[in-house]
């Protein structure tokens, strides 16, 4: 992957801005907020969308055009803002939390902490996404698309694997907790 210019990528953004916000915090809970992101994974998702390995109606065209410095570009200026963080409903904070730190031993449901980190700022390197301070739609949407199989860009299944083994309960409850996690 080609390295990002942030200054070139925040000139770059101004399409990305009406769906994620001028500085990547979208407003609306089904899209997701892309500030503080790891440019690791953000590269990985827009080379996903432009090849078809990611399907969405709205970003594969937004993709499309996009060169490999533009994606670079994007992404540095996306990683490089601050996510705005959310809160979690009180009434889902315990399973959530159980889920996300201790998974679910009887239903084989590993922990969300060993990828994506105590604080859910994900791990980079590995192209784990920051969960910290998404919305918990967005969040929820995408555990039940890994589920269903309508997302399958993950490596190895991984995703896929997890969430097909999650109830609904757990996946709101996490979703909710991850929204408030800083």
């Amino acid at each position: 992957m080609a390295a990002g210019d942030a200054g070139a990528g925040k000139t770059k953004s101004a399409a990305c801005a009406a769906c994620h916000g001028p500085d990547g915090n979208s407003v609306n809970p089904d899209w997701p907020k892309l500030a503080g992101q790891g440019a690791p994974y953000l590269q990985k998702q827009l080379a996903d969308f432009k090849g078809g390995k990611r399907t969405n109606a709205t970003m594969a065209p937004m993709a499309a055009p996009l060169s490999d410095q533009d994606v670079a570009d994007l992404a540095a200026y996306f990683s490089s803002q601050k996510v705005k963080m959310g809160a979690a409903d009180e009434a889902l904070v315990d399973l959530g939390q159980k889920i996300y730190r201790g998974g679910n031993q009887a239903s084989g449901v590993p922990a969300c902490i060993g990828c994506h980190g105590p604080t859910g700022a994900g791990n980079p390197a590995a192209k784990f996404p920051s969960l910290s301070g998404q919305h918990s739609k967005y969040v929820m949407n995408q555990l039940n698309a890994f589920k269903s199989g309508a997302r399958s860009n993950d490596p190895n299944k991984m995703m896929r694997d997890i969430a097909g083994k999650m109830t609904a309960d757990e996946i709101k409850a996490v979703a909710s907790y991850v929204q408030g996690l800083h």
